[in-house]
């Protein structure tokens, strides 16, 4: 479907070729996307559940990981259900308006992700270094707060790329060789001039993803002093292990992403289904593995699962 403007043809419907290079794979592909979607919705679903009704986990720690759970699902859920509806049915077929829709819910969720992680690294650094103010400061009204400026600064640093993808015409063609909607993979295939919508992507990424990481490093800095001042070898490999779990995560997190952004920008060599499958990787892998992690690390967390499971058992 085609419609006409002043420029020409502008293409309204695009078609999603899922992986490049790798289309009579896609059988064998789908096995471990929907494996780890499976994984991810059951793992935060649980994570989710658990915090919200045990009264005992209704701490900062806890109540951000919840948030985190949350932008888990959403952003597995943006991107896993199309893939496999490629994979299984060669249901690539997409509107313009729905590969707005999920661009949109794709970046903001994973800027929300990096915002989450944030202010896990600020409690974490409020619990070592002020543990008698720990709860007084984080009250559950800073909290409610708090998650309200990530979802909204997400929210509101995406959604002009709405606008700057409308203003485009897709002339060039109508074939994304992606398994999902991508704001810059998108914009590509116009034929106008794209500067605008680059160094936006820009901005947004320096001012979201590289601020948290750059602030994270800080507040990690200063909880490693602080660790170091503690007498205690014990209270020192207590603090070390309040943070175990939250570095794990973001290792996870940022790690594949750096590696991806790093692979487009000078791998230019490399196979174009190399690079799908590496900007897959940071879709799937945080959201199927964040809820083992914590349910590994976190001694209440574990407790409260088993004791789900056994009580389900009885």
């Amino acid at each position: 479907m085609t419609t006409l403007n002043h420029t020409g043809i502008s293409h309204t419907v695009f078609y999603l070729l899922g992986i490049p290079g790798l289309e009579d794979q896609h059988l064998w592909i789908s096995v471990p996307f929907f494996i780890s979607y499976v994984i991810a919705l059951l793992g935060n679903s649980l994570l989710i559940s658990i915090i919200l009704t045990k009264r005992s986990l209704h701490e900062p720690m806890f109540l951000f990981l919840c948030m985190l759970a949350g932008a888990d699902v959403v952003l597995s859920t943006s991107t896993v259900p199309q893939a496999l509806a490629i994979f299984w049915f060669h249901a690539g077929e997409i509107s313009l308006d729905r590969c707005i829709t999920q661009l949109f819910f794709i970046h903001s969720s994973f800027i929300s992700e990096s915002g989450i992680l944030l202010v896990m690294a600020f409690d974490r650094y409020i619990a070592i270094c002020y543990p008698l103010r720990y709860t007084t400061i984080l009250s559950s009204t800073l909290i409610g707060k708090i998650g309200a400026m990530i979802f909204l600064r997400s929210f509101g640093t995406i959604f002009p790329i709405i606008f700057l993808l409308k203003r485009l015409t897709f002339c060039k063609s109508n074939v994304l060789m992606n398994t999902g909607c991508q704001h810059i993979v998108l914009a590509r295939v116009s034929c106008d001039d794209i500067q605008v919508n680059i160094w936006y992507g820009f901005f947004v990424l320096m001012s979201t993803v590289a601020l948290d990481i750059v602030l994270i490093f800080i507040s990690y800095v200063l909880i490693l002093c602080a660790v170091f001042r503690i007498p205690s070898h014990d209270a020192r490999h207590k603090a070390f292990n309040t943070c175990g779990s939250h570095v794990c995560v973001i290792i996870l997190f940022y790690g594949p992403g750096i590696f991806t952004t790093l692979t487009q920008r000078f791998g230019r060599h490399i196979s174009p289904h190399i690079h799908v499958l590496l900007a897959d990787v940071c879709v799937l892998a945080p959201p199927m593995l964040n809820p083992i992690i914590y349910g590994i690390k976190t001694k209440q967390i574990r407790d409260q699962i088993v004791h789900v499971l056994c009580t389900k058992q009885k």
